[in-house]
């Protein structure tokens, strides 16, 4: 059966002692009971008891299922992350998963947009109803922004100042404010006065964004959103509501702004994060090069 006392004990010390986020606790909750159910359905160890010669076995069954590389080195950094707090706590004497390795894989570059490809995704709300305003309010603001879509999601009324240009967005315990250009204002001004009082289900509603039942629009459901309209410009690249953070990132370095700039409107906490977009705007241009340059 499942040691789930041990997983009990791990979600609550990444909720309470380390402020992981909802999806963070998710991934690493589901990565630990597959291994779980695999040792109980082998007739292994429990969870906490696992020996290294075990962690490798359940790699070894994961390959044989096809797994990417990639999943693989995720599941191994879950159980770095399991092992090493219950070693810390003194509930294990020896880290199983200390010596764990995964073939590495080639970091890959996030997909962008060009200019005229979000250009021609955010005409594609139709504002001749209300959830077209809403729709364009939400991809303008998502690109004015570059905010994760939980961000964008987790908005409030308050968080918006429209005279002045800005949101205000938390994340854990912090907080950053982000400008916005004039056309997002406009398109947000004009779905704050005039469809949102149509569209939520209570006066005592504070969320920005809401769907057709007037409460908090989902994760979900706005990359329904995002997916429909991609199909409707016939843009062939997989778009995501992280792609125009991506995008966002990537066109402000294009067009001069600075990194550290970049990183405190995307709220990094490590510079290294941000410097990807640097590695995106060289290819684009090496690119750019090879198939303009007439001896390239």
């Amino acid at each position: 059966m499942l040691d789930t006392v041990s997983l009990k004990k791990f979600e609550d010390y990444l909720r309470y002692e380390r402020n992981s986020s909802d999806n963070t606790i998710a991934s690493y909750m589901r990565d630990m009971r597959q291994l779980s159910e695999y040792l109980d359905s082998h007739d292994m160890s429990n969870l906490i008891d696992a020996s290294e010669k075990e962690l490798n076995s359940y790699l070894d069954y994961l390959r044989r299922a096809g797994k990417s590389p990639a999943t693989i080195l995720r599941h191994i950094a879950t159980m770095k992350r399991f092992y090493q707090h219950f070693f810390s706590t003194g509930d294990i004497v020896q880290d199983p998963a200390a010596g764990l390795v995964g073939e590495k894989t080639e970091k890959k570059l996030p997909q962008i947009l060009t200019s005229k490809e979000v250009e021609l995704l955010l005409e594609q709300p139709d504002c001749t109803d209300a959830k077209g305003y809403r729709d364009r309010a939400m991809l303008e603001l998502l690109y004015a922004t570059g905010i994760r879509v939980t961000e964008l999601i987790n908005l409030n009324v308050s968080d918006v100042s429209l005279p002045v240009g800005v949101i205000r967005c938390r994340k854990k315990d912090k907080e950053r404010v982000i400008p916005i250009y004039a056309k997002a204002v406009r398109a947000l001004a004009e779905y704050m006065e005039f469809i949102r009082p149509q569209m939520i289900a209570s006066p005592d509603e504070q969320s920005l964004f809401v769907n057709v039942s007037g409460e908090r629009m989902t994760r979900q459901g706005f990359w329904k959103i995002v997916k429909n309209y991609q199909a409707k410009a016939h843009i062939e690249k997989d778009i995501t509501p992280h792609t125009l953070r991506h995008s966002f990132a990537a066109h402000l370095l294009e067009n001069g702004a600075d990194l550290r700039s970049i990183q405190e409107m995307l709220g990094h906490s490590d510079l290294s994060s941000t410097q990807i977009y640097a590695h995106i705007v060289r290819k684009e241009l090496k690119d750019v090069y090879n198939k303009a340059h007439p001896r390239a």
